[in-house]
């Protein structure tokens, strides 16, 4: 192997682990805001959502960059190529988490929103009609209910 086939290689490992890296702190901070929509705590998940977005921005690029050149992949030391493959796995475990934590929470603030918009309905829909012949009105809504949020 030449100086310069050993560089492109030096830089191409270097590259990886950059991408192992990233992608075990983005799992863990996703983990841990998994956890605490499962523990009812969005507002703790709250105080990581940019450094997540962050994160988050610069794997999707750095994992185009990779799948565009399928060889940095192909080329590297098997020991590298397996703990980013371990790390995407446990990346894709945590993702899947995130979505049920996540699916739940909306469920929950879904019905939450429904109740209280059909308590307001009810409290407005108390009669207010006066004499003989008086008509109901109905009521104006402020709360708009939308099943595709």
């Amino acid at each position: 192997m030449s100086g310069q086939d050993k560089s492109v290689a030096d830089k191409t490992v270097a590259g990886l682990m950059a991408m192992i890296e990233l992608t075990e702190k983005l799992t863990k901070l996703l983990a841990e805001q998994a956890r605490a929509f499962e523990q009812h705590r969005p507002q703790d998940a709250a105080a990581d959502i940019e450094e997540v977005s962050r994160l988050a921005n610069q794997y999707r690029a750095g994992s185009a960059h990779v799948r565009a050149q399928p060889q940095l992949y192909e080329t590297a030391p098997l020991d590298v190529r397996r703990r980013l493959l371990r790390a995407t796995e446990a990346f894709d475990a945590v993702l899947q988490r995130q979505g049920r934590a996540l699916g739940a929470s909306k469920t929950v603030t879904e019905g939450i929103v429904k109740a209280i918009a059909e308590e307001i309905a009810v409290k407005r829909n108390v009669g207010r009609a006066y004499g003989p012949g008086a008509a109901r009105r109905s009521p104006a809504t402020a709360i708009t209910l939308n099943r595709h949020a």
